[in-house]
């Protein structure tokens, strides 16, 4: 049995990058690897001085989704209830959190795997990646997958990927909107440090008040969600950070956030 720990954390100028640690079992999310990002994303998430977090892997693969030896060897309904719950508790609270998370994906990502790249909130992939929600290819429909891939995807797409099960190239899945950019090898971990970067140098107010309201009128209809985003800006005026922002763009010098 290794003792490598199933992810691993670095932490480097407010960017936190959790990068999953099992190679060779192409990093499928067994229940322990489940509970090592829940427990890791739940700390971040308390943490103001984390700004971004970015889900990486180890490997050939990114993700190949969860573990099917693992889940054949409890083969009981409330097993399989209890796991697919707990891995819908770890993707919302992907879009939960405060931080804005950005899947760095290095290979492929399948079925859980390709649920994992959808429910961050970007991602960046190497132009040679490929995705598939490959589940109808053993007789069991992608379901929990579904849920943030078709909320990504344009519909007919994601149903498409979903009933076939066949892959998509990287091109694809930025045309589809699974993935932001695709990019050569070498600049992948540059890429992905630089639209970090970018997030960092803006105020964490602005940034958590505008990821929590981006998620709940995205579900809402027109007019309750400029309703809702009139309530939401009102009160990210008051803020600090705003009236610093607008001041210094107004007198033309660099805006010194607060972070309230």
């Amino acid at each position: 049995m290794t003792t490598e720990p199933l992810v691993l954390r670095t932490d480097h100028a407010g960017i936190v990058t959790l990068t999953l640690n099992r190679p060779q079992q192409y990093n499928a999310l067994s229940q322990g690897m489940l509970t090592a990002l829940q427990t890791e994303l739940d700390s971040i998430a308390a943490d103001n001085a984390a700004r971004v977090v970015i889900i990486a892997a180890n490997g050939k693969a990114f993700c190949a989704g969860h573990d099917l030896k693992e889940m054949r060897a409890h083969p009981e309904q409330e097993y399989y209830q209890t796991l697919f719950d707990q891995c819908g508790r770890m993707m919302m609270t992907l879009n939960q959190m405060p931080q804005p998370v950005i899947a760095q994906v290095q290979g492929i990502a399948t079925a859980a795997g390709c649920q994992l790249v959808a429910a961050c909130d970007l991602a960046v992939a190497v132009d040679s990646a490929k995705f598939a929600t490959s589940g109808i290819n053993v007789g069991l429909f992608c379901s929990t997958p579904a849920v943030p891939i078709s909320r990504n995807m344009t519909r007919k797409k994601a149903f498409e990927i979903l009933m076939t099960g066949e892959f998509i190239d990287a091109a694809m899945a930025v045309q589809q909107g699974l993935i932001n950019y695709a990019v050569p090898a070498a600049e992948l971990e540059s890429t992905v440090q630089k639209l970090a970067a970018k997030i960092v140098a803006k105020s964490s107010v602005a940034v958590s008040t505008g990821k929590q309201m981006f998620y709940q009128q995205i579900e809402m209809d027109m007019a309750e969600a400029y309703h809702y985003a009139s309530e939401v800006m009102a009160c990210n005026m008051m803020a600090a950070d705003a009236g610093e922002g607008i001041d210094a763009f107004m007198q033309k010098r660099p805006a010194v956030w607060q972070g309230r």
